[in-house]
């Protein structure tokens, strides 16, 4: 009986689908049925009841899947000690990255850290939205914010403030804001996710706290779209210092509201269990520390960025 036969046979009991499950582990709906039939012929029962609308587990099924998850998770814990041991870093890293970070820095970083441990090989999602790690095949995610869910483990990265900005050619045209009251008459570039519009943009100044609605002819579910339309000066953006950073240190943009702070956050490296923290999956956060902060330090060096507001 094969481990990859195994693994259909779980993708299938968590989908209650072959189809779902094929697509999930990449490969043909015939190859996954292929797959099922042997491990049953192996063990001469029948895992599943299937109709035409349906698949669910039979009695010898609910009782063989949750031995066969142990079985494996054990399988794949020795795997990985003795990997651990020969200080192996090898496999497959399935991450799921944001779409304005993960193109215009991640991507590049990776091809670094690829470069330098040439038995890894990745696999991106590339996406705004969280991830569901009980539905998407993702091992680990890059996100900005801290993770909500105590069953999630998080790493963090680095602090990283917001910047509100727009080219000077906008500004030329439509006037500088000196205060956040002063945004109600020009355009923002606004970001959705989840069917909400972050129309709201809240600063803080020494102890003051301000939120002002924006007006906005230009919404997008992709944040690298906010970006482009910034820099193509669409209007004005509060965005992640990071994700705009080449744009302001080669003075496509400029940061405006001088003392008026945009809420920061903070990027992190989250997984679903323990066991997908391996040597490879903490190289890759140190990697991705040491190349966050050069980014950072540079916006400080140049005066973008207080330092103070970064470590």
């Amino acid at each position: 009986m094969l481990l990859e036969d195994l693994n259909v046979i779980l993708k299938v009991a968590e989908f209650r689908s072959i189809t779902a499950a094929a697509e999930s582990l990449d490969m043909h709906t015939a190859t996954a049925s292929a797959a099922i039939k042997r491990v049953e012929r192996a063990l001469g029962v029948d895992l599943f009841i299937r109709t035409t609308r349906s698949l669910r587990l039979s009695v010898a099924g609910e009782r063989y899947i949750p031995n066969c998850q142990q079985a494996l998770q054990m399988l794949d814990v020795a795997k990985q000690n003795v990997k651990d041991d020969l200080d192996i870093i090898d496999g497959e890293l399935r991450i799921s990255i944001p779409s304005d970070l993960g193109r215009n820095l991640v991507l590049p970083w990776l091809d670094e850290f690829m470069e330098e441990h040439i038995g890894i090989s990745v696999k991106l999602h590339v996406s705004d939205s969280n991830i569901d790690f009980y539905r998407d095949p993702v091992d680990i995610a890059l996100r900005y914010g801290s993770p909500n869910d105590a069953n999630l483990y998080g790493f963090k990265i680095c602090n990283v403030p917001r910047v509100i900005c727009a080219t000077p050619q906008y500004l030329e045209a439509h006037g500088i804001p000196r205060h956040p009251n002063d945004l109600t008459t020009h355009n923002g570039l606004l970001y959705k996710l989840h069917d909400i519009v972050h129309d709201v943009w809240e600063f803080s100044y020494k102890s003051e706290f301000i939120k002002v609605k924006m007006k906005s002819n230009r919404v997008s579910n992709d944040a690298d779209l906010v970006r482009r339309w910034c820099v193509s000066g669409k209007g004005i953006a509060v965005k992640s210092s990071l994700d705009m950073s080449y744009d302001l240190l080669s003075n496509q943009l400029v940061t405006l509201l001088t003392g008026f702070v945009p809420k920061p956050t903070e990027l992190w490296i989250i997984c679903p269990s323990r066991q997908t923290i391996t040597p490879a999956v903490r190289l890759l956060r140190e990697h991705l520390k040491i190349k966050c902060n050069y980014v950072l330090t540079q916006l400080i060096n140049k005066g973008i960025l207080a330092q103070a507001d970064v470590y």
